[in-house]
């Protein structure tokens, strides 16, 4: 499901029990946080005559957002069903008053699709299945699960919003500082620039996003930084 009210979009859920997204406009004299919001439920509902997500991350960029504005937008999304179940922005005091409403604020992933100015992004919705090999030249950003038999390959950094059970190659042009992040990061085989090397075999802590980075020339797994840009290489 994807569908746009007035510059917001609606995306489904990358798979059963995650949230889907609502993403905002860049802020303009045009609808408010709210209003935007409300037309693109309107219109999804409209166009995918199926359910709405039961749950949705709110992407709000640069809006400045007060208490009132965001249960404002918790207030319509509840009427259509949907629950607010956190938010991605840059604005600081955004952040303060969904800390004060009890929305989470922290995600690793949905801040980089703000952020395509730091790198050339594609972005990719939908599962990656046996067979499929996706490669761009910048930074790869996928709405989904990439499967067994899937590859993925990106000459800057790979973001799996989603399971990443293949193989996934950062760096493929030689970029060492390239990373691997995904919400579930047990792929088959990971490769950074010409580093090879296995995925792990146990399940990640619940609710821990990993990535993958090299460290002394080897891949090693760390939790994901909350913000974009991601960490750097660092030694030891």
């Amino acid at each position: 499901m994807q569908a746009t009210g007035m510059g917001a979009e609606v995306h489904g859920a990358a798979w059963g029990g995650s949230p889907g997204w609502v993403v905002l406009t860049e802020p303009s004299r045009g609808a408010s946080a709210w209003e935007q919001v409300e037309r693109a439920l309107q219109q999804a509902a409209l166009r995918d005559h199926g359910p709405l997500p039961a749950a949705v991350v709110l992407v709000s960029g640069a809006w400045r957002l007060d208490v009132r504005a965001l249960r404002a937008v918790a207030e319509r999304l509840a009427d259509h069903g949907v629950a607010l179940v956190g938010l991605n922005s840059r604005d600081p005091k955004s952040r303060v008053a969904a800390a004060a409403l009890g929305i989470p604020c922290s995600a690793p992933l949905p801040e980089v699709a703000m952020a395509a100015a730091a790198s050339k992004l594609t972005l990719h919705q939908g599962t990656l299945r046996a067979g499929d090999h996706l490669e761009v030249e910048g930074t790869l950003l996928v709405l989904g699960d990439v499967n067994p038999g899937a590859r993925v390959s990106a000459g800057g950094h790979v973001l799996v919003w989603g399971r990443l059970r293949g193989t996934a190659h950062a760096g493929c042009h030689g970029d060492a500082g390239a990373s691997i992040v995904a919400l579930q990061l047990r792929p088959l085989q990971l490769r950074i620039a010409t580093a090879v090397a296995r995925g792990p075999d146990e399940l990640p802590p619940a609710g821990l996003a990993e990535q993958a980075l090299l460290i002394n020339g080897a891949i090693a797994l760390r939790p994901a930084p909350p913000i974009w840009p991601l960490q750097e290489n660092v030694s030891g």
